[in-house]
C-alpha cells in the first residue's frame, strides 16, 4: 500500500469501508429488507413476510425469469461465437485496417441503449425484415449491446497468447482447424468462459433497449421490475430484484470453476 503508518492505514480502510457501505452495501440491504417487508412507514420495516417472493415466482413474474434466462443464454452465446470469430480473424491481420475493424465492435457500447432500441425498432418495423413484436428483436438488441464486451475480452486473451504453441503444432503437421480446436481455443478457455459470463450478466440486467422493443409475451426481469415499481408495488419488485441477483450470481459462480475443470486433464 502507499500508506505505511498504522494510523494512516486505519483512516484509509475506514474511508473505503464508508464509501463501499454507502454506495454498495446500503442499497442492497434496503432491497433485501424491502423484499421481506409487510409495511415500511418508518426507518425500518414493521413486519416481515414471504408473500412477495411467492408473488415473484408465479404467473407473469415467473415468465419474466424464464424470458431473461433464455435471452441471456441466446444473446450471450451469439456474442461469444461472433466475438471469438472476429478476434481470431483480426489477429491474423495487421496494421490500421485491423485496428479500424476492431473499433467497429465497440461502437454499440458507446451508444445509449435506448438509442440502440429505438434504432432497431425503426429498422425492423418494415418488410422484408419485420421483427417488431417478436422475441428475435429482443435477442438482437441484447446481442448488439454485449458483443463489444465479448470481442474485447477474447482479444485481450489472444494478445497474451504466445504464438509458440501454434507454431509448434503447425510444424508437427496440424491443420488450421485442428490447431484452432485443440491448441488455440483450449489455451484461451478462461477468457471464453469469462466473456460468456460477462455477456450473460449484462444481458440479465439490460433495460434501456429492452423496454423499447420487447413484445407483450416476452417481458424480461428488468422490464418486469420497472413495471412493478412504476405501479407502486415496490416490495414485489424488490423480491424479483433479489431473484435476478441470485440467478446471475449462481451462474457466474458456476462458470468460475469451469476453466479449472476444463484445463485440469490437459
Amino acid at each position: 500500500m502507499l500508506v505505511w503508518s498504522l494510523s494512516g492505514r486505519a483512516l484509509v480502510w475506514s474511508f473505503a469501508a464508508l464509501i463501499l457501505g454507502v454506495i454498495f452495501v446500503a442499497p442492497l440491504v434496503v432491497i433485501i429488507l424491502a423484499s421481506f417487508s409487510q409495511q415500511w412507514n418508518g426507518v425500518l420495516p414493521t413486519g416481515f413476510t414471504w408473500e412477495h417472493y411467492r408473488d415473484a415466482t408465479g404467473g407473469a413474474a415467473r415468465d419474466a425469469v424464464y424470458a431473461s434466462l433464455v435471452t441471456g443464454f441466446v444473446a450471450g452465446l451469439l456474442a461469444l461465437v461472433t466475438g471469438a470469430w472476429a478476434a481470431l480473424a483480426l489477429r491474423a491481420q495487421a496494421g490500421r485496417w485491423a485496428n479500424a475493424l476492431g473499433l467497429l465492435f465497440f461502437i454499440p457500447s458507446a451508444v445509449p441503449s435506448v438509442s440502440v432500441g429505438l434504432g432497431l425498432l425503426v429498422a425492423f418495423s418494415q418488410k422484408p425484415l419485420l421483427l417488431n413484436g417478436t422475441t428475435a428483436i429482443v435477442f438482437i438488441a441484447h446481442y448488439v449491446l454485449i458483443s463489444a464486451f465479448a470481442f474485447g475480452n477474447i482479444t485481450a486473451g489472444l494478445s497474451r497468447l504466445a504464438p509458440d504453441y501454434e507454431e509448434v503444432a503447425s510444424c508437427l503437421g496440424a491443420r488450421p482447424a485442428y490447431r484452432l480446436m485443440h491448441v488455440t481455443l483450449p489455451l484461451i478457455a478462461p477468457y471464453l468462459v469469462a466473456a460468456f459470463g460477462l455477456n450473460f450478466a449484462l444481458s440479465m440486467g439490460e433495460l434501456g433497449a429492452t423496454v423499447m422493443v420487447y413484445p407483450p409475451g416476452w417481458v424480461t426481469m428488468p422490464v418486469a421490475i420497472f413495471g412493478l415499481t412504476d405501479r407502486g408495488d415496490i416490495f414485489t419488485g424488490a423480491a424479483l430484484t433479489m431473484i435476478l441477483v441470485f440467478v446471475t450470481l449462481v451462474l457466474l459462480l458456476g462458470l468460475e470453476r469451469a476453466p479449472i475443470r476444463s484445463a485440469a486433464p490437459r
